[in-house]
């Protein structure tokens, strides 16, 4: 998945404005403007659209964690210049405070089963063994999820995001 299409997903899913956007990522140290976030959440046929980085993404991400838990003690996470799905994972996790349960209880609302050793796979490190990597897939089921859980009454994601 590109980084633009989450960032979309996850601003519609927990209802953040421009302005809320904007602070997000300023928490985690990224200055941006109005019209860098608008022309991120812009539609890929968009004459505006620009692609979000993975290091702006993971600003992003870095800054959501802040923002739903406040900031940890001692050095902030720097971004990162690659960002995989599993990281992407682990970060949602993490900002969302959620436990195995929940996160498989928001892929069932998706429609989508997984075990707990399943998913347990997909946070272990990449030179574990038993290390799965996140497919697009199951991180688009985990963001419609949200969706279901955090905006319920809304059916479908409207097209301009």
């Amino acid at each position: 998945m590109y980084s633009n299409d989450i960032l979309r997903r996850i601003r519609y899913s927990m209802d953040i404005s421009d302005s809320g956007m904007i602070e997000i990522f300023n928490k985690a140290g990224l200055q941006v403007t109005r019209n860098q976030v608008c022309n991120w959440l812009s539609r890929d046929d968009d004459p505006a659209f620009q692609k979000c980085s993975d290091t702006q993404f993971s600003s992003f991400l870095n800054g959501l964690i802040i923002d739903l838990r406040g900031p940890k003690d001692g050095p902030q996470p720097e971004p990162v210049n690659r960002l995989t799905n599993n990281m992407i994972l682990k970060k949602l996790r993490i900002a969302l405070n959620l436990k195995a349960e929940d996160i498989l209880e928001l892929l069932k609302l998706a429609g989508f089963t997984l075990s707990k050793h399943e998913l347990s796979s997909l946070f272990r490190k990449p030179e574990h063994r038993h290390f799965r990597e996140c497919k697009d897939q199951t991180l688009r089921r985990f963001l419609k999820g949200m969706q279901l859980k955090y905006r319920p009454n809304i059916e479908e994601q409207p097209d301009n995001g």
